[in-house]
């Protein structure tokens, strides 16, 4: 139903339907208990929209209210737009998971990595999470650059022997792949063969037409005794150490510039709202398939919910990850000190990314449900923090299921 709520933080508007009203009630808390700025909030099954919320500002001047077209940088949200890239070709059939890279990209043969295979990249095991070499400045604007300089580098470890989130590095490692394969760049691929058949408001490179309705983000302010996450603090310690250097070599890169916007950086750089993260999972919650067509086989959907890489010390994030090829699976990490900076609670068959900051998308196909939340607020953790959680925590209660604290959401 069609609603409209004044906060002393703005106006909250959209339509909930009535099963759903647990999620607009902590939508409305975000605003009033939780420090949110401006966001948007969606909930889709199949072609139906169920949730479509919005609120607040979209500067910190709290001038310009959030619209319903209001984009915003979701970061690393922008990894699974470039999975999916990806994944699609492989159910297309033009390239496998165990395909070595360089059957594709020959000049990825060098350094030792020529045993390096096409899930490796996905699952974040390539042995590339972050780059030894320092940057030239604007390196990130610069694809042919990059992706040069990830063949020419030794990996870290042996590929498929460890895993290390690829912070930066997976979008030119994989939305490389797909230029090779597919003749054309990330970006144009995602717009063509998925953005547009879904009708989701999702770039990677939007055109400089389309800057005026982007949400300028809002720096996180640490509080005072604030516990930091382990990979925070590792920043702080150890300058050559692996986050240091996935987190600071970056060539000066700033997500949130215009030059920014125009350049596919396929790792976090992509423009959506929380509507078009929704529906670009819609079909990932229902077996592939969309009102009037069959996007992906349900087979591949399934290869895209299986988890790859269980636990063990993530060497980027340092702490226990789940992935999937490309996707995040729960990573309940409470009973680490910190853990609620690491973590990220959703169904064992769910499937998704989170983004720096707290935006988050993904898939429950137990439900047929596909979410979508992005803010321009930044939040601490490196997954989810309260108010995204606690977005995941109303939609699963309202469903029925019940919450282990150190499991995951189950009926």
């Amino acid at each position: 139903m069609e609603r409209q709520i004044q906060l002393p933080t703005g106006v909250i508007s959209g339509w909930c339907a009535p099963e759903f009203e647990a999620l607009l009630a902590a939508f409305v808390e975000n605003f009033t208990d939780r420090g949110e700025l401006g966001a948007s909030l969606a909930l889709v099954q199949g072609d139906q929209v169920l949730v479509d919320l919005t609120g607040g500002f979209v500067d910190q001047g709290r001038q310009k209210p959030w619209a319903p077209d209001t984009l915003c940088v979701v970061h690393s949200c922008t990894k699974a737009a470039t999975a999916l890239c990806l994944h699609l070709l492989i159910d297309q059939g033009r390239v496998a998971l165990t395909d070595p890279v360089s059957r594709y990209w020959p000049e990825y043969d060098q350094a030792g990595k020529g045993d390096t295979q096409v899930a490796m990249l996905l699952n974040h095991t390539s042995g590339l999470p972050a780059l030894n070499t320092p940057l030239k400045p604007g390196a990130f604007l610069d694809w042919d650059f990059m992706t040069e300089t990830l063949a020419k580098a030794a990996p870290l470890w042996t590929p498929g022997h460890e895993h290390g989130y690829q912070m930066t590095t997976f979008g030119w490692l994989v939305g490389e792949l797909v230029r090779r394969i597919s003749g054309q760049s990330l970006g144009a691929f995602f717009r063509q063969w998925i953005a547009e058949p879904l009708g989701a408001d999702f770039w990677i490179g939007l055109p400089s037409s389309e800057h005026h309705r982007v949400a300028k983000l809002a720096r996180f302010k640490p509080q005072r005794g604030m516990a930091p996450a382990a990979f925070t603090q590792h920043l702080i310690k150890d300058s050559e150490s692996i986050p240091a250097k996935a987190y600071f070599n970056t060539g000066g890169f700033k997500a949130d510039a215009p030059e920014s916007y125009l350049a596919e950086f396929g790792a976090g750089g992509g423009l959506t709202n929380a509507r078009g993260l929704a529906k670009m999972y819609a079909p990932l919650a229902q077996q592939g398939a969309t009102r009037d067509k069959q996007f992906m086989s349900p087979d591949q959907v399934q290869v895209m919910a299986e988890t790859a890489v269980r636990g063990g010390i993530d060497r980027t994030l340092m702490m226990p990850t789940h992935f999937s090829g490309g996707f995040m699976k729960t990573m309940n990490n409470l009973d680490r000190p910190g853990g609620a900076l690491e973590s990220l609670i959703f169904g064992p068959k769910a499937f998704g990314h989170a983004g720096a900051g707290g935006s988050l998308g993904f898939a429950e196909p137990e439900l047929g449900l596909s979410f979508g939340y992005v803010m321009n607020q930044m939040g601490a953790g490196i997954l989810l923090n309260e108010r995204g959680q606690t977005l995941v925590d109303a939609l699963y209660q309202s469903q029925g299921y019940r919450h282990a604290r150190l499991g995951d959401y189950r009926r």
